[in-house]
């Protein structure tokens, strides 16, 4: 969040964290909603976010009974890349943190992807846990971690800190788009809406003004702004990807916050790791109808090895970070459950004035832009981190260079 905010600056950062925040929720409201409509239509108490998508457009209007089978395929797949992703920026972060505390004791400095690569043994051996229930006390000691972690680093936030004015109010337009995905990755929560509601004894609860969902993303949106606002006060254009790698690593506390970071992300990899697992086996175990368990755990082989590999040929966090988020969370928190909401309440109205359609019609280009333009720079910015450097690259690029110059003068 500290790096989100230097690419909008200080007041634009806390308003705009605001609005990403109230239209995720809102979107997870819909999804919700939807969804109970649906049960009360197909006589059924739970279903999953790729269950409400193929359920809302085979009931709805005739012209989109069609695409049922398509938003199923949508959603799962949107949930397969982002998960799979975030897998692969764990690995990052873990590598990262470890990094700088080892390197500091050992003043020995070897690549990034050399700590990537030694995560891949403990990660597939973490994958290995059967079932999602056994990873309740490691999810347990990541939220102690974490709770550590963040609480070394507010404290050391907060002091020295320089005026507000000292920082810029407003980045560019050219770093924007770089912040919303980045906020947008932080704050989506999709994924977990419909587990969650399903696993609710009352889940009439988890929606409404007080309900569980607008406090939890309240809380957690006062964090991220409090977060982003300290960190980026405190050290301006210098606040990295991880704020944690800014602490001074000289001293005990900074250190011990790393290492907390770094294990509570590790034990967490677990849990998003097996949102990927489900929607892969899912879709390969009818090609094995005997030894089922042996060729799951080679599923969850092949996957881990996968994220880790993907870490070790990317091994870059905020430029990352912002592709999944524009890329995968626009698409699945934001532009689907507009769609959802049009088929499940095609026939039954849309209001006065039709105020959901103008509504959802707003919601749909907040999240086209921010597919297009975030997945475009955040694009950008990776193939400018891994553009090849030194004299060929130099010759090539000014061949690029009067080639254009040609073309302009020809014109």
């Amino acid at each position: 969040m500290p790096a989100a905010f230097k690419n909008a600056g200080m007041i634009t950062g806390i308003f705009a964290t605001i609005i990403v925040s109230l239209v995720c929720t809102h979107c997870s409201y819909v999804l919700v909603k939807c969804a109970h409509s649906l049960y009360h239509r197909k006589k059924v108490t739970t279903m999953t976010f790729a269950d409400v998508g193929e359920v809302a457009f085979a009931n709805g209007p005739p012209w989109g009974r069609k695409f049922s089978k398509w938003a199923r395929f949508s959603i799962l797949f949107g949930l397969f890349l982002a998960y799979f992703g975030t897998c692969s920026v764990y690995t990052v972060i873990i590598a990262k943190n470890f990094k700088i505390v080892i390197e500091h004791h050992s003043h020995y400095n070897a690549d990034i992807r050399f700590y990537i690569a030694v995560l891949l043994v403990p990660l597939i051996l973490l994958s290995w846990i059967p079932n999602l229930k056994y990873l309740a006390p490691i999810s347990m000691l990541a939220n102690f971690l974490m709770a550590g972690g963040l609480g070394i680093t507010f404290w050391y936030l907060v002091w020295d800190l320089p005026s507000v004015w000292e920082r810029p109010q407003f980045a560019s337009w050219e770093t924007l788009p770089d912040f919303f995905s980045t906020t947008i990755f932080a704050i989506e929560a999709i994924g977990v809406i419909m587990p969650l509601e399903n696993a609710m004894e009352t889940p009439q609860h988890f929606v409404g003004i007080c309900g569980v969902l607008n406090r939890g993303m309240s809380g957690v949106t006062m964090i991220y702004i409090l977060l982003g606002f300290l960190g980026f006060l405190k050290f301006g254009d210098a606040a990295q990807d991880n704020i944690t790698n800014n602490l001074d690593i000289t001293q005990i506390a900074p250190q011990v916050a790393n290492i907390f970071v770094a294990i509570a992300v590790f034990c967490t990899f677990g849990l998003q790791f097996f949102v990927c697992l489900e929607i892969g086996w899912d879709s390969v175990k009818g090609y094995f109808p005997k030894r089922q368990r042996f060729y799951n755990y080679i599923v969850r082989t092949v996957l881990v090895s996968g994220a880790v590999f993907l870490a070790i040929a990317v091994p870059t966090i905020g430029p990352f970070i912002n592709l999944i988020g524009a890329l995968c969370f626009s698409l699945l928190g934001l532009i689907i459950p507009v769609f959802i909401e049009f088929v499940t309440y095609w026939d039954v109205g849309f209001g006065s004035f039709n105020w959901i359609v103008w509504k959802n019609i707003l919601v749909l280009i907040f999240g086209v832009l921010a597919l297009v333009f975030g997945s475009a720079t955040s694009i950008k910015g990776i193939a400018a981190l891994y553009a090849p450097q030194g004299p060929v690259a130099d010759g090539f690029n000014k061949t690029l260079e009067n080639l254009s110059s040609y073309n302009t003068t020809s014109v």
